[in-house]
């Protein structure tokens, strides 16, 4: 997996000696001297990684660290620390500020690539949610980004065989504010993740069933329900092997024994802050897709949708066609107000929905025109189906506040066949609503062949 990595080192033979180490495994590699240069190049070059000296002059690891997470255009971007620094105290102060992880100098191959690839993994995960943020974006729509909340309101499943253990560090995450459910194997971990959504997993690796912790952990990766959800192991050192295979098949971290609590916290923190931002792009991405095929008056989707929709199953099959419009809609307006048309729109929305099948889909063509695609449907359900939406309106008032509204509707209906194209659907679905308009309005009329060679509009082709 190629990728660009920031190395960042007021030492120039470490600066060389890791560029060296990375460009042989064909990552491309760019360096920095101090803080600032460091900075500067994170937001020029966009880099995947930033392997990041601690001990530097002017501006430590720490405080280059914190101002990339400071900062919207480089927080997502991951940050392994690289020291000679061994103090517990000072891997939790990096993992404060927002790293990912610790190496030791001089630094492991193995290691070293076994966290590439893992934080890599995620990153290109992120990369595409970021991406389609930004379309939405430029389409108008901005996803509001959720407060950290620590571990407040978290949850996790915590699979430990030794149940001392498993109590102590459900308590160090307790205290926390987080919800942990314990499980004494993998088979149960699984049972509770099914069961409900967990904001991640942490696995206890001991002596026999090592193998099945990180089966499970592969499996986890496997399934869609539990793809991104952070996975945490814990193992001792002698462990190390196993460790770094669990963050090659799918782990997101690991932390050794003896497990010290500010490290643990720190490390689950930093995965679930990451878990909460990319649900949050998702979340938003969602949102933005649904109102750009959505019209905002009446909740049903729009012209938009719709054309690409009924292309969609006039490639694969046939489908019932009908142009839906209320009769004398300008007078409402003119009467009783925009309010009132407004209010009228809905109302007429809310009852063609109901009375249609959740196959069947219906939208807001424009003005008071709607348009519903029936999927498959033979002739003779789709004129009862079109004769039971008329005669529904026509039964049924809008209710205008003290004021009961009567409705009817007209529909020109055309049976499209299989391979014909959406345009010619709509134009004779159009010339039979123009003929119903045009013989009394409240009726149906069923579209004839010389209506499929016209446009919208009536317009011969």
């Amino acid at each position: 997996m190629t990728a660009r990595i920031l190395v960042v080192d007021d030492v120039l033979p470490n600066l060389q000696l890791l560029e060296a180490k990375l460009r042989a495994e064909f990552y491309e590699v760019d360096l920095a001297a101090n803080g600032p240069d460091a900075l500067a190049k994170a937001q020029a070059w966009a880099p995947d990684v930033i392997l990041l000296d601690v001990m530097m002059p002017d501006m430590d690891g720490f405080e280059v660290c914190r101002r990339l997470k400071a900062d919207p255009a480089t927080a997502h971007l991951p940050v392994v620390m690289v020291t000679a620094l061994t103090e517990q105290h000072e891997r939790v102060r990096g993992l404060e500020a927002g790293a990912d992880d610790f190496l030791s100098k001089p630094v492991d191959d193995a290691a070293l690539f076994a966290r590439l690839r893992a934080l890599l993994r995620v990153k290109q995960v992120q990369d595409a949610w970021r991406q389609q943020a930004a379309i939405a974006r430029q389409l108008g729509f901005e996803a509001r980004m959720p407060l950290d909340d620590g571990l407040r309101h978290s949850s996790a499943v915590l699979v430990a065989a030794d149940p001392t253990e498993g109590a102590a560090l459900a308590r160090t995450l307790r205290a926390e504010g987080m919800t942990v459910e314990l499980a004494a194997d993998p088979e149960a971990g699984r049972a509770a993740l099914q069961a409900r959504p967990h904001d991640a997993a942490l696995l206890c690796l001991g002596g026999v069933a090592e193998a099945d912790t990180l089966r499970f952990a592969s499996r986890l990766r496997a399934e869609g329900v539990t793809r991104d959800l952070p996975v945490l192991l814990i193992g001792d050192p002698s462990q190390r092997e196993a460790l770094l295979r669990g963050l090659d098949i799918g782990a997101s971290d690991h932390v050794l024994r003896p497990v010290d609590p500010n490290e643990l916290l720190a490390r689950v923190r930093n995965q679930i802050r990451r878990k909460r931002y990319q649900d949050q792009l998702q979340t938003g991405i969602d949102r933005s897709l649904e109102l750009a095929v959505t019209d905002p008056l009446t909740g049903l989707r729009n012209r938009r949708y719709f054309l690409r929709h009924l292309d969609g199953l006039l490639a694969e099959e046939g489908a019932a066609v009908m142009m839906i419009d209320i009769d004398r809609f300008k007078r409402i307006n003119d009467s009783a107000g925009h309010a009132a048309g407004d209010a009228a729109l809905r109302g007429v929305a809310d009852r063609l929905r109901h009375r249609l099948r959740a196959a069947d889909v219906i939208a807001r063509y424009g003005g008071e025109e709607f348009i519903v695609a029936l999927r498959a449907a033979a002739p003779d359900y789709a004129l009862s189906v079109a004769e039971r939406l008329r005669a529904g309106m026509a039964a049924e008032p809008i209710s205008l506040g003290a004021q009961m509204l009567p409705i009817t509707i007209s529909i020109g209906l055309a049976m499209a066949p299989a391979g014909g194209s959406a345009e010619q659907a709509i134009a004779a679905a159009d010339a039979a609503l123009y003929r119903a308009k045009g013989s009394g309005r409240n009726r149906v009329e069923l579209a004839r062949p010389e209506d499929f060679a016209r446009r919208p509009g009536g317009d011969a082709i």
